[in-house]
């Protein structure tokens, strides 16, 4: 709750709803003390964040083991009981591996790009269709109020937007609507990390206020982590986590001229919606 004074002298309780976004699964785990349960969680090459706005929870991605859903039992989130959609960025294995190993009970809704059933195994794709109730979308969708799964992202800006050969049609990511701008939180971004800020800007009509996620950005590449970093100085966004295919080198330049913070397994943070 917070307050508001009404004039006379009074505060006036008001509602205020908090999103909050933790990281169940990553290449690193965060440094806690040996009294945190956080110090049993696992890392692994992979990332799967809940997402929680007051209203509905929201699994982005799984890495590609169980570890998510062990690592969120350690922190506290009941994925059966809290999980009202699943949303997958990307067919990678490292992202939608963990569907294989997931512990719902029942179906729940899980959104994601059509082209991801073109790609992955056959005896996956037949277990996710049994085991969840599909929703699939290859243009912009507000699942829930507010939530948007971006679907296709247009290539507008000096981003290649594919990986290797493939073109990555299905790559996406989602886009948060808050009281200070849109939260943009991205698999791996291999359309871009740029060309999914632009189409979320357009999508939720707000400025951006966080990039959370996979930037897919390396030293083997600096013009394009210049220029990604010059994007975002321009864009004033005022809070970047970039994680998971982010190298050291990259990310050391990302903190030097955006402080920007590396998440980690058992990370949490929250922002006002």
């Amino acid at each position: 709750m917070g307050g508001k004074d009404r004039g006379d002298g009074r505060v006036q309780e008001i509602a205020v709803n908090i999103m909050k976004i933790k990281i169940l699964c990553e290449n690193s785990v965060k440094h806690v003390s040996g009294s945190d349960p956080r110090k049993d969680c696992l890392g692994e090459h992979g990332l799967s964040v809940f997402v929680r706005d007051g209203k509905v929870g929201v699994l982005y991605d799984t890495g590609h083991t169980d570890v998510y859903w062990r690592n969120a039992g350690i922190m506290g989130v009941d994925l059966e009981a809290e999980t009202d959609f699943v949303v997958l960025s990307h067919y990678h294995w490292d992202h939608t591996g963990g569907l294989q190993h997931h512990g719902f009970a029942g179906k729940k809704k899980l959104v994601l790009h059509p082209e991801i059933f073109k790609k992955l195994p056959l005896e996956e794709t037949q277990k996710i269709r049994s085991d969840f109730e599909i929703i699939e979308s290859t243009g912009a969708l507000e699942f829930s109020d507010g939530m948007f799964f971006l679907g296709e992202i247009p290539r507008v800006s000096f981003e290649k937007g594919s990986y290797k050969a493939d073109p990555m049609l299905d790559d996406s990511a989602m886009a948060v609507k808050t009281a200070n701008g849109a939260v943009v939180i991205a698999g791996c971004s291999h359309s871009g990390i740029c060309n999914i800020c632009e189409y979320a800007k357009k999508v939720t009509g707000q400025k951006l206020f966080a990039v959370v996620g996979g930037f897919h950005l390396s030293s083997s590449d600096t013009e394009a982590v210049e220029k990604t970093i010059e994007y975002f100085k321009n864009e004033k966004v005022p809070h970047i986590y970039p994680m998971h295919c982010v190298d050291f080198s990259a990310m050391v330049r990302f903190y030097e001229a955006l402080k920007a913070q590396k998440l980690s397994v058992g990370d949490e943070i929250e922002f006002v919606i």
